[in-house]
């Protein structure tokens, strides 16, 4: 299945000079869903890790049927203020704003071997923002896996300077 023609582009969103990736379109469509998750669990098999964690909102879509296949546990990334119990935040910066991800405090526990997963890959900030957290934590990134990789934007460079491995499924050039 050509999994990168299942997606729909929405320019101008969320501003001006942004060509935003859709992922609904795949989700919505039963055979491309099953073939996109299929391939972000094999994708996901090259990794070690004991815990998944995703950010909100559509990390956490694909971050838990891979959790649940593999065995693993999930621990959810949210905006600031959406978590009920104790929390470490992380401040960063995105390609049109800034934003703010918070933690459980003892969602990771040190040594845990941790799994990053989202739906999209564009300047890396939001997945620097999650291993900054995880870290932070005591927790050991095993990897990091990407529907879809944006790779005109570079994100995946500042993530192999760092020494993390990524795996994407779908690259828009």
């Amino acid at each position: 299945m050509d999994l990168k023609s299942k997606f729909r582009h929405v320019e101008g969103f969320p501003e001006e000079g942004i060509d935003f990736i859709d992922i609904t379109t795949v989700l919505g469509d039963k055979e491309a869903f099953k073939e996109a998750m299929d391939k972000l669990i094999e994708a996901a098999k090259e990794f070690e890790f004991d815990v998944v964690v995703a950010p909100e909102s559509r990390g956490f879509i694909l971050g838990t049927p891979i959790a649940y296949a593999l065995g693993a546990a999930f621990v959810p990334i949210r905006k600031a203020g959406k978590l009920p119990y104790d929390t470490i935040k992380y401040d960063y910066d995105l390609e049109y704003g800034s934003n703010t991800l918070e933690i459980h405090a003892d969602a990771i526990k040190k040594g845990d071997k941790v799994l990053v997963v989202d739906d999209l890959l564009a300047t890396g900030g939001t997945t620097l923002a999650n291993i900054q957290l995880v870290e932070k934590l005591g927790g050991e990134v095993a990897g990091v896996v990407y529907l879809v990789e944006l790779t005109y934007l570079n994100g995946r460079d500042k993530l192999i300077e760092n020494n993390y491995q990524v795996r994407s499924l779908v690259k828009f050039d």
